[in-house]
């Protein structure tokens, strides 16, 4: 998890403009990823002021800002210059007012300005802090994207997940991450997965070494990060062992406490297993759009045996 995000990195991100303060980007740390629309502040209530947060400024806040008497506009907005305030942030590309300038500069609190509506703004930027602010765990794994899923693949080192990572990049699928998938939490329900920075675009393969997939394969065969749809868990195949064949077992595995289903695929000679996972991800996709082979096959094993009750009946 990182501690903080530097406003310059804010500005980059978010392809935010600097109205004041450029040099002040670096300096300035953003902590949390909640966002303070300052409407009581603006009115002198002080209180429960959430100073360490980004203050951002919509139509309302600004306009309101403007029609006040100068003294207490520079009042307020000086009381509103802590010394962990990261930044001024004012949407819809409206102009920041002239006080707010004066004050965030004597601070040295950057000022910053976007063309997007305030909503879009706001989701925008906790989107992005939450990413980058989030506690992080490594999982040791292939991730791929195959069909627009994110398939984390698992099993005992050796037992051949770069290698089937290889062959689905081939069969036109993308690499995100090899060996060791960072995560976090992104909401409730969803689980994002990345490279680490110094594994990126690299994958391992025994007696070859490393290989850089963007290199041999291009752009389009790479993805820096995904959100985790499913969990494929390789195992070496035992005949001591039952394996789901139907498909009728429910199983999921907990990252940062979010649920993630989860099947079990044996791996045996002879079996191609990049294009076992190819299937279990169309199936899994199949299946979160009501289309379930399982439940088809059961309806259609009742209505054999309803059949040939009816028919030992009439015999």
């Amino acid at each position: 998890m990182a501690e903080y995000v530097t406003v310059a990195d804010l500005v980059k991100a978010g392809h935010l403009d600097v109205v004041s303060g450029q040099e002040y980007l670096d300096e300035r740390r953003i902590t949390v990823s909640d966002i303070s629309r300052p409407g009581l502040e603006l009115t002198g209530y002080f209180n429960y002021y959430p100073h360490e947060r980004l203050q951002l400024f919509g139509r309302t806040e600004t306009s309101y800002t403007k029609n006040m008497d100068k003294d207490s506009q520079i009042k307020v907005l000086e009381q509103m210059c802590a010394p962990d305030t990261p930044a001024f942030v004012v949407s819809r590309g409206l102009s920041a007012p002239a006080e707010m300038i004066k004050a965030a500069t004597k601070a040295h609190i950057p000022v910053l300005s976007s063309q997007l509506p305030t909503t879009r703004l706001v989701s925008l930027i906790t989107d992005y802090l939450d990413g980058e602010l989030a506690e992080r765990d490594s999982i040791h794994g292939v991730l791929v994207e195959i069909f627009g899923m994110g398939i984390l693949i698992t099993g005992e080192s050796g037992i051949g997940k770069s290698e089937t990572a290889l062959e689905l990049v081939q069969r036109g699928h993308r690499l995100i991450a090899d060996d060791r998938v960072d995560v976090h939490q992104q909401d409730e329900t969803t689980v994002i997965g990345e490279a680490p920075k110094i594994l990126d675009h690299m994958l391992e393969i025994r007696g070859v070494g490393i290989i850089d997939v963007m290199d041999l394969f291009g752009a389009g065969a790479v993805r820096s990060a995904t959100s985790i749809s499913l969990i494929v868990h390789l195992e070496n195949w035992s005949d001591d062992k039952t394996f789901d064949r139907l498909g009728t077992g429910e199983d999921t595995q907990e990252i940062m406490n979010v649920p993630v289903p989860r099947i079990t695929v044996p791996v045996r000679v002879g079996r191609n297993l990049a294009i076992i996972i190819e299937v279990a991800a169309m199936n899994f996709r199949a299946k979160r759009m009501g289309f379930d082979a399982t439940e088809k096959f059961k309806a259609n094993l009742a209505q054999l045996i309803s059949h040939n009750e009816a028919e030992d009946e009439a015999h």
